[in-house]
């Protein structure tokens, strides 16, 4: 064999060579790719059920709105009656709410809403807790869809609530068909912000039985926090003591409201809610609230 023979042999080893582990790595590399698509996991939102109802925008047979308590509302993802207005967002690791106008609306109130309702135990809404006794509500959350009115401005939502709740003897005392009190705060998302409604005595020397009806309270000014949040994620905490209610922005900014109103409210029972609370009646509207996390603690 030649020189130049044995060196066009030698060429053609090492390029079949080189061309071999090429390849090898290659489909390495594809077969890894492949396993880290197939390994990759859905996010779900860390929210447990087991301690609320929730309420949607759907008739029932009753022609009133649609409530499903635990344990029936923890199988949400496969409940055909909640898919529509509440499900799991794998993609965000969100439980969503979607609410529009519809004809299937609670007492005192024309709005529809897919809106949860703390159950202290599960399947009752008779058990309750008072400013003493206290409590906190953390959500991570965000406004992802809002339509608009036809002016171009976003429909308001209500995205957290604590509501007042007359106890059995408190509703018989005054005469009440049922055992609903005012809401002592609102959290709306309005234009891209936060705002926070409270309720006040008119009458600070109201008896006992006049402070239970829900005409003795009036709506307050309200406050806007600073920050917009527009489509964004962002937390909300509320915290409830004697006397005292805290709201909690992003971990900074805070609105406290303590004296006569809330010393005088603590004759209610309360409970948290918690979703969208959807505030118009506009054909076509609607909204989509994401949350994240939501956790209650007494």
């Amino acid at each position: 064999m030649t020189v130049c023979n044995k060196l066009v042999v030698v060429f053609l080893f090492t390029f079949i060579s080189v061309n071999v582990t090429c390849q090898e790595k290659a489909s390495s590399i594809t077969e890894t790719h492949t396993k880290k698509k197939k390994s990759k996991k859905y996010k779900l939102p860390k929210i447990d059920l087991n301690h609320w109802s929730v309420t949607t925008p759907e008739l029932n047979s009753k022609g009133k709105a649609t409530t499903i308590e635990p344990p029936e509302i923890l199988n949400y993802a496969t409940n055909n009656r909640l898919i529509p207005y509440m499900y799991n967002d794998s993609i965000k690791g969100t439980l969503v709410f979607y609410a529009y106008p519809s004809n299937a609306t609670t007492a005192n109130t024309k709005y529809s809403r897919s809106e949860l309702r703390e159950q202290m135990e599960p399947g009752n809404n008779n058990v309750n807790w008072t400013f003493k006794q206290g409590g906190k509500m953390k959500g991570t959350l965000k406004v992802d869809e809002v339509s608009k009115n036809d002016k171009g401005k976003y429909h308001k939502v209500i995205i957290m609530q604590i509501h007042g709740r007359l106890t059995n003897e408190q509703r018989d005392l005054i005469g009440q068909k049922d055992n609903n009190a005012p809401p002592i705060l609102k959290i709306y998302w309005q234009d891209g912000k936060i705002r926070v409604k409270t309720k006040v005595l008119k009458k600070l020397d109201a008896t006992y039985q006049e402070m239970l009806h829900e005409d003795a309270w009036g709506d307050d000014e309200g406050y806007t926090f600073d920050d917009k949040v527009g489509h964004r994620k962002f937390t909300l905490e509320v915290k409830v003591s004697e006397g005292k209610m805290v709201i909690v922005l992003n971990g900074h900014n805070y609105k406290v409201y303590e004296g006569v109103h809330m010393e005088k409210w603590g004759i209610f029972e309360n409970y948290f809610k918690a979703g969208n609370y959807f505030q118009s009646r506009d054909e076509g509207a609607y909204a989509k609230v994401h949350y994240y996390k939501l956790k209650v603690s007494h």
